[in-house]
């Protein structure tokens, strides 16, 4: 089946296998870190400035970045400061220091900092459980009683990811998502026990967001202003409820729409909508690096640091930039250990903005970049040759080392014992199935990517399992809790950008098991069914980026399964993997109901129906259509006599409508291009989403 849910907050890893990958090797040279130094020397750091500029000109014009910005401080000052791309296409306004941008997850080191304050203030213990500060917090699962704060900022929750429903909208600050959070999770059970491991998770930064609040007694805005932002003079760090001109923010864009789109409110504020500049992230770095005081304690900016994710399962260390402290998504990034530097890191994604701050604390300096298409892997790059750079122009790093690689892969004997590997993975809205043959290679192919070649790797001596380009070796774990994950070491290389480290569990073994006939037979009636989202608010960035219409598509190798989810009832579907780090987040409940002969399902806080509810628009001159009492969206096809007419529509104050083509790609979306009227596509798709009451006229003419 393919089904993706509603949009995600996206993986620190996003966009990089857009870019063209290709290995780039460095003849061996020695390297060394030098000890920590005192600022002592003035440095203009010319040749940085230069290098960083060159590295983000080739950003904007090669790898699908719009716009992007980058501040350097060492010793509390900002010593560079820069943008590349353009603001808007027609390059009409200028981007400056000024300019302001959305930070995703990065906003995820404002909340730790809310909470770790409030731990210096003796009114939050990490290790007593949430209940004990919000006690409306329930779930089905009684386990969530063992939640700790801790286990909030350290992704080990056992929360299911992401239940984001409204929560992403286009020039609207409604807040129902936070609002209706803890309702949300009243009805979703737990994917592990409280503390079993740490996995990404988003909605762990929105309940400990409301633990802030309820501690406080404070909205969350007001609170990281009175005591974070406000303290640091960060003058152009806002939220989506702070009075925030559009025309500040830096220019959105998506291949769905030709134009600027309408300023992105990401409505979990804590988890991923806060608003910044490059320069302010240098300025809340000085918490980490400890220059200033009256903010948070050496004892917390300390246990920030700290390896959380050894708390519980996880592969096996090794170069990374996934691994976990509180709130850091690494405490010890990759290449700077290769120098002995401590470097801690926080990277965000929403649909159009994206962000990296990486810190240094031992030397006191961080380098922060925001942007506008890319990603959070990519600013990365930008952030860390920002420091990379410095430090060798300060003599602290003598000579860059290269990269890394584990060579072209020589070939062993396979064991007997390791064919039993062979079989179908689960992994992050992905299944992978891996085969074996006598010749000592393995292949693995995404069978949710069909078109997709399957990918070699041959046996050698280690145990592991290597690609021809030595970029990535593989082996199999059957780790303590009886489970097999198939576990990925990597290095990634951008060329001209740098290198990124991973070390993972990238999946697990799926364990199939036939279905009783009348669940199977169940099943098999969805396939190849469409359905339909019904519960987005109207002004919603789904419609155009995300899949408002999702097929149900059924895998013939993966029985007993949809997608990566487990078939436990007729009615019922459950993700059960339990992968640390990235490839185990935002798993969900598929449940199905039926009402007034209509099939629907609910899925990460959405509901959709299915197609049966979806009835042929009207072909005469006039209809209209009106949002009923539960709010949710009126579907229409585009019927034989309709295709090729212009549809104009009389809009409602709070309504809009979104039309899509026969591959389900959006078209028009009136909330983005403000246009009411639009030539109706062949097996087209309509949606017409507003307030109960609200009451769309339509007219057709040739």
């Amino acid at each position: 089946m393919a089904i993706r849910v509603g949009k995600k907050i996206a993986r620190k890893r996003t966009s990089i296998a857009a870019l063209t990958l290709v290995l780039t090797m460095l003849a061996p040279i020695s390297a060394m870190a030098a000890p920590a130094t005192s600022n002592s020397i003035d440095l203009t750091f010319d040749a940085t400035k230069k290098i960083v500029a060159e590295k983000a000109k080739l950003l904007t014009e090669k790898y699908g970045t719009t716009s992007l910005q980058y501040a350097l401080i060492d010793d509390g000052e900002i010593v560079i400061s820069g943008q590349a791309g353009k603001n808007d296409l027609k390059d009409k306004v200028p981007l400056t220091s000024n300019t302001i941008y959305g930070i995703g997850s990065t906003s995820k080191m404002i909340l730790t900092t809310a909470v770790m304050k409030l731990v210096d203030d003796g009114k939050v213990d990490l290790d007593l459980p949430v209940v004990k500060y919000i006690p409306d917090f329930k779930m089905k699962d009684d386990r969530y009683k063992q939640i700790t704060p801790r286990m909030l900022l350290n992704h080990s929750s056992g929360l299911l990811g992401t239940s984001g429903r409204n929560a992403t909208l286009y020039r609207d600050h409604d807040t129902f998502s936070h609002d209706t959070f803890l309702e949300q999770l009243a009805t979703q059970s737990l994917k592990a026990d409280p503390g079993a491991f740490s996995v990404y998770c988003n909605d762990g930064f929105t309940l400990a967001e409301i633990l802030v609040e309820r501690v406080s007694g404070m909205g969350f805005t007001a609170f990281i202003h009175k005591y974070i932002t406000e303290p640091l003079d960060m003058t152009h760090t806002k939220t989506p409820q702070d009075q925030l001109d559009p025309a500040k923010m830096a220019g959105i864009y998506s291949p769905m729409y030709n134009g600027q789109l309408p300023k992105e409110n990401y409505n979990i504020i804590a988890t991923g909508g806060i608003y910044s500049t490059a320069e302010d992230l240098a300025k809340l770095s000085q918490i980490f690096t400890g220059q200033v005081d009256g903010i948070l304690s050496s004892k917390s900016v300390k246990a920030m640091a700290q390896e959380e994710y050894k708390r519980g399962m996880w592969s096996a260390d090794s170069d990374t930039s996934i691994s976990y402290g509180l709130g850091w998504d690494s405490v010890n990034l990759f290449p700077f250990n290769e120098y002995g530097i401590k470097a801690v890191t926080k990277g965000g994604d929403t649909t159009s903005y994206h962000s990296s701050l990486v810190v240094l604390p031992e030397y006191n300096m961080a380098a922060a970049v925001t942007s506008s298409g890319g990603s959070s892997a990519t600013d990365q790059f930008i952030a860390s040759e920002l420091l990379l750079s410095a430090l060798e122009e300060k003599d602290i790093i003598q000579v860059r080392k290269p990269e890394k690689s584990f060579g072209v892969p020589v070939k062993a004997d396979i064991p007997k014992e390791i064919s039993q590997y062979a079989g179908v993975y689960g992994g992050n809205n992905s299944v992978m199935k891996v085969e074996m043959n006598t010749t000592g290679q393995m292949f693995v192919s995404t069978l949710t990517a069909p078109n997709s070649p399957a990918k070699p790797y041959t046996y050698t001596a280690d145990g592991t399992f290597v690609n021809d380009k030595g970029t990535e070796k593989l082996k199999f774990v059957e780790e303590k809790n009886g489970r097999t994950y198939l576990w990925s070491r990597s290095y990634i290389s951008v060329p001209g950008l740098g290198q990124l480290a991973f070390s993972e569990y990238n999946a697990e073994k799926l364990k199939m098991s036939e279905l009783p006939q009348d669940i199977s037979a169940a099943w098999e009636k969805r396939e190849g069914k469409k359905y339909y989202l019904l519960s987005e608010k109207y002004t919603s960035t789904v419609y155009l980026n995300a899949s408002a219409i999702i097929p149900f598509h059924s895998l013939k190798e993966v029985p007993g399964y949809v997608s990566n989810n487990k078939i436990i009832a007729a009615d019922k579907a459950v993700n059960g993997l339990q992968i640390p780090g990235m490839d185990g987040r935002d798993t969900m409940e598929i449940n199905f109901f039926t009402k007034n002969g209509i099939e629907y399902f609910t899925a990460a806080g959405n509901v959709y129906a299915s197609e049966e509810l979806v009835k042929p628009l009207y072909t005469g001159k006039g209809s209209s259509t009106t949002i009923q009492a539960d709010g949710y969206a009126n579907w229409y096809s585009v019927p034989a006599a309709a295709q090729g007419k212009v549809m104009t529509v009389k809009m409602p104050s709070k309504g809009s409508f979104a039309v899509y083509d026969q591959a389900g790609i959006c078209i028009n979306h009136t909330v983005v291009s403000g246009k009411n009227e639009i030539v109706l596509p062949e097996n087209g798709s309509i949606i017409f989403a507003g307030e109960v009451g609200s009451k769309f006229e339509i007219s057709l003419k040739k």
